[in-house]
């Protein structure tokens, strides 16, 4: 490893292969989390052997049980090879399941392995570097990622409920109007001259101040009536995920046949205690849907309060609605110019046969900036990436003019 302002070229290439090496082995180890190394990485010296070592660890271990596994796939990964690439190949699910009480089985390979994860191979003439044997076999982490939702059992809920909560959540960022020191094109007349007073009121050198960069504010409108009764579940815990997870404002509404504010009580810190505390205030769960009345009691009540400083607002729905599609293309174009980004994630949307035929997504489509699925534990991590992609921005949109006549 040679000091490089990022990560590049072949080092690139070799953190991917050993963040899929680490998912072999049994670590949570996504996209979102590798992007995260990607960008950590800028502020470290990466020539330094420990502090590369002690970055990856901080970022891809998440469960004390594994930090011997990546202590040891680390030392023989970026070890220095001898004459030519070596290969580091996952362990059985066999083997996996005894790490607790042994390191994985280390065994010599043949004179010429295929890396199943990559398709490449390569010669392994050197026998004096172990290698760990890589089997794509039965892995329940796996299934629980690409499961849905609604098919899971309670066992299999609970341990999805911990998975869910060691997401790692980004949201795009913003420049607000305020400023502060830095790297800008402005000069910061306040401090140059206060600088300045050391030199006898000769200014010596010009400070400068940047756009102050802030995170986007979040808001989750998610639909709780009985078509959605599978889902809202686990919904609320992603909803308590994000409000656990992230640093800046987030807001949570809940509808069925009114909307609900819950933001105050998912902010206890006993998740159980927060679900028992939202059964409680929301009495119309699993009950009719009417999107469209509910979205206009949001944009006239609740909008200006929450939806400043460049929000972005989540809907979550399976677009089932009993109410008028007019009044639901009229709030939704409100609601889309309220927001920065209008997200709305449908569970159906997992299914390869679904298509939006309902009146109510079909009135709705046209003001939605992005329409994702949120059927499984795979689609909330391809939303983590989508939402830290986010930048300054807006989507291009529509001009509403009525339901059924729509201009680009």
């Amino acid at each position: 490893m040679t000091n490089a302002s990022g990560p590049s070229g072949y080092l690139l290439q070799n953190l991917l292969l050993f963040g899929r090496l680490l998912r072999g082995l049994g670590l949570d180890v996504n996209p979102g989390r590798m992007i995260t190394v990607v960008e950590a990485l800028e502020h470290i010296n990466i020539g330094k052997r420990r502090d590369f070592y002690l970055a990856l660890r901080c970022l891809l271990v998440h469960d004390r049980d594994n930090l011997d596994i990546f202590d040891r796939a680390f030392e023989i990964f970026w070890r220095q090879p001898a004459n030519r690439a070596k290969i580091l190949i996952a362990p059985t699910r066999g083997d996996r399941l005894r790490t607790s009480q042994k390191s994985p089985a280390m065994n010599r390979p043949e004179r010429r392995q295929r890396l199943h994860s990559t398709g490449v191979d390569l010669d392994l003439d050197d026998m004096s570097m172990p290698a760990l044997e890589l089997a794509r076999t039965y892995s329940e982490r796996e299934i629980l990622r690409q499961k849905d939702f609604s098919d899971l059992n309670s066992g299999e809920i609970e341990a999805l409920k911990k998975m869910m909560g060691q997401l790692i959540w980004q949201l795009g960022h913003r420049k607000t109007r305020r400023f502060q020191p830095g790297r800008g094109n402005n000069i910061d007349m306040r401090h140059s001259l206060r600088h300045s007073l050391k030199y006898g009121g000769e200014i010596m050198s010009w400070s400068y101040r940047k756009p102050k960069i802030t995170a986007r504010p979040l808001v989750i409108i998610a639909d709780v009536s009985g078509s959605m009764e599978r889902y809202s579940r686990l919904m609320l815990h992603f909803a308590y995920g994000l409000i656990k997870g992230l640093r800046q404002s987030v807001e949570v509404f809940l509808f069925s046949t009114r909307l609900t504010r819950i933001t105050r009580q998912l902010q206890n810190w006993d998740v159980d205690q927060a679900m028992q505390d939202v059964a409680q205030i929301v009495p119309d769960m699993s009950g009719g849907t009417r999107i469209g009345e509910v979205l206009k009691h949001f944009n006239y009540n609740w909008a200006r309060r929450v939806l400043g400083r460049g929000a972005i607002t989540l809907l979550i729905s399976d677009g089932w609605d009993r109410g008028d599609p007019q009044t639901l293309a009229d709030e939704l174009a409100l609601l889309q110019r309220s927001s920065f980004r209008l997200v709305w994630l449908n569970p159906l949307l997992g299914s390869p046969d679904y298509e939006p035929l309902t009146k109510g997504m079909q009135a709705a489509l046209p003001y939605i900036d992005d329409f994702l699925p949120v059927h499984n534990l795979a689609s909330l991590e391809n939303l983590t990436h989508h939402l830290g992609q986010i930048n300054d921005r807006r989507p291009v949109r529509r001009q509403h003019l009525s339901f059924g006549k729509l201009v680009a």
